[in-house]
């Protein structure tokens, strides 16, 4: 739900107008929206070099997990990896569209741990995969758009660790 949605339901649930703060907070919004759009215009046209440069980092710290019993050890497992990091990518832009991090909770994540530890993947290994991702990211931003765009990735990183 939109920055908008929110302040004018809440303020119709109180019965009164939109506060100064939540108007401020709608402006903020808004006065952001170009340069959140352009952030992920960015990620979305680069999503194959992102994902490749994070898998070629996260395997490089990590070989383990492509060697023998490893999560990634088979070509299989080594593309649904790659999958997962773009999926992960995805969802990051979707907060740094939205403006919030609530798509990526209720979109990605609820339920990821759980899917995760059932499948025996370690999270350990998925958190790095997000730190591979927000790097090869942020590479690509300028330093006001990867200020803007990092707290997406950290709040996954987070919610994973």
């Amino acid at each position: 739900m939109s920055i908008v949605s929110q302040v004018i339901l809440k303020a119709d649930d109180q019965l009164r107008y939109p506060s100064t703060g939540e108007l401020r907070g709608i402006k903020s919004f808004l006065d952001t929206g170009l340069l959140r759009i352009k952030i992920v215009q960015t990620l979305t046209e680069n999503d194959k070099k992102i994902v490749d440069k994070a898998g070629q980092e996260l395997f490089s710290q990590r070989p383990d997990f492509r060697g023998p019993g490893g999560n990634a050890a088979g070509q299989k497992q080594y593309n649904q990896c790659l999958r997962d990091f773009g999926w992960y990518l995805r969802l990051a832009t979707y907060g740094i569209l939205a403006g919030d991090k609530e798509p990526i909770e209720k979109i990605g994540l609820i339920g990821a741990k759980e899917m995760y530890n059932s499948l025996g993947v370690p999270l350990g290994g998925m958190v790095e995969s997000i730190r591979c991702l927000k790097k090869a990211s942020l590479a690509l931003l300028s330093n006001e758009e990867a200020e803007e765009a990092a707290p997406y990735f950290d709040y996954m990183i987070q919610y994973m660790s």
